[in-house]
């Protein structure tokens, strides 16, 4: 959505997309074989650029962050490093799908949800926390944390204060980790601001908690998954002394840091972006949401990321998640718009839905929500005509009865 930012940015710095510095070519130097931790230029650029998008009310150490091949590749590392096979790490619902693949699949790491419900619109509580970690020591699986997106995905929303705080002093309780996976925090377009699990501990004077870890990447804030770039922010040395070695298996190209590391050491072109990219996103957000209201569809009220949460509960046929499935199927080979189901992210109340909205152009956008009301004008018409039939059938049936009870007493009587 805002890639016109970024191609104007390499059009006017053609060196870094050259591999040249200050006119010389940098190539061999890049070509070759770099140290593990990373080119330091782009490491301090990146913990600047993730300190502005805290509203720089957090800072980062260089030596503290480990560079990965995208987030999916830093969530496994950190199982690997804080977990056993068989161990488990509690995750709230509804949670992005991947995380079956990327935090179970090599890893034999087992999760255990966190079940948030809409009665409070998927808030997470003591209650919820508890349930879940009592279930998980009935099934004999040690608990080695709890993992939380920050900005949610599916969800769209940011964490509150109280919510932060209360899963530091669990996991202070317990004596066991916290990921929080805080690859949407660029995305906040409105109100209430983000707010780090960086910022909670140093509210709490914990910000050099050894047990609590930060999963970032580039691929939504900047829009860039082909690029790869994902890391791992850590205040204990162990696991970043780990992580390090495990990168190997998944390192970030040399051309990329590079060209990555000049984009984002240009502090106007950062401010530009930041504040540009997140008025687009809450043009983009309240475009969709108009649009599905107008078909009758209501959406979790959301301030962030690249999509809603949208309830569609009341288009079901019955509340049951194969409704939800046949719901889904419909609009999937029929409308011909791709949205994810909510029992994909293990929600357990069928008839919610994720829809993005930052992946297309604003004219795409408009299509699918106009397919997207006439789909919901034939499921009510469908709706009413069977309404109406049952009411018919229902009329004959009573009909019916009153004439044959008149005939059973004229009977009787005679």
């Amino acid at each position: 959505m805002s890639f016109d930012i970024i191609e104007t940015w390499l059009a006017k710095n053609p060196e870094a997309v050259g591999c040249k510095r200050d006119g010389q070519s940098i190539f061999r130097e890049l070509a070759l074989f770099q140290d593990y931790h990373g080119l330091p230029a782009f490491k301090q650029a990146l913990v600047d650029f993730m300190a502005e998008i805290r509203g720089n009310k957090v800072s980062f150490e260089p030596n503290n962050i480990v560079l990965t091949a995208g987030a999916t590749s830093a969530n496994e590392t950190l199982m690997f490093c804080l977990a056993e096979h068989g161990d488990a790490f509690l995750l709230p619902t509804p949670y992005y799908p991947g995380f079956d693949r990327d935090l179970k699949w090599r890893t034999g790491v087992q999760i255990v949800p966190i079940h948030c419900t809409s009665s409070n619109c998927f808030r997470i509580t003591a209650s919820a926390i508890e349930e879940a970690y009592q279930q998980a020591q009935k099934k004999n699986l040690t608990v080695k944390g709890i993992l939380i997106t920050n900005p949610s995905n599916p969800l769209g929303t940011t964490m509150t204060r109280p919510e932060l705080n209360l899963l530091i002093n669990f996991i202070t309780d317990k004596q066991i980790h916290l990921i929080s996976d805080e690859i949407y925090s660029g995305t906040v377009f409105n109100s209430p601001s983000f707010i780090s699990i960086m910022e909670a501990l140093k509210d709490m004077n914990m910000e050099k908690n050894n047990r609590v870890h930060i999963v970032y990447s580039l691929s939504k804030d900047l829009g860039l998954p082909g690029f790869r770039v994902g890391a791992i922010y850590s205040n204990d040395p162990t696991v970043v002394s780990a992580a390090v070695k495990m990168s190997s298996f998944g390192l970030v190209s040399s051309q990329t840091q590079y060209l990555l590391s000049v984009m984002l050491s240009d502090k106007k072109f950062r401010n530009h972006y930041i504040v540009e990219n997140q008025n687009r996103l809450l043009k983009r957000q309240r475009k969709l949401v108009s649009g599905l209201e107008k078909s009758g569809i209501r959406c979790l009220e959301s301030n962030a990321g690249l999509f809603c949460w949208v309830d569609m509960r009341h288009l079901l046929s019955s509340d049951t998640f194969e409704a939800e499935m046949e719901l889904w199927e419909r609009i999937i080979y029929h409308v011909k718009l791709n949205i994810s189901p909510g029992s994909s992210c293990h929600c357990n109340e069928p008839g919610w839905f994720r829809v993005c909205f930052a992946n297309m152009s604003e004219d795409a956008l408009e299509l699918a929500m106009q397919r997207l009301k006439s789909f919901v004008g034939s499921i009510k018409k469908h709706n009413h005509q069977e309404s109406e039939k049952s009411r018919k059938e229902s009329h004959i049936r009573k009909w019916f009865f009153r004439l044959s009870f008149q005939s059973f007493n004229e009977q009787d009587q005679l």
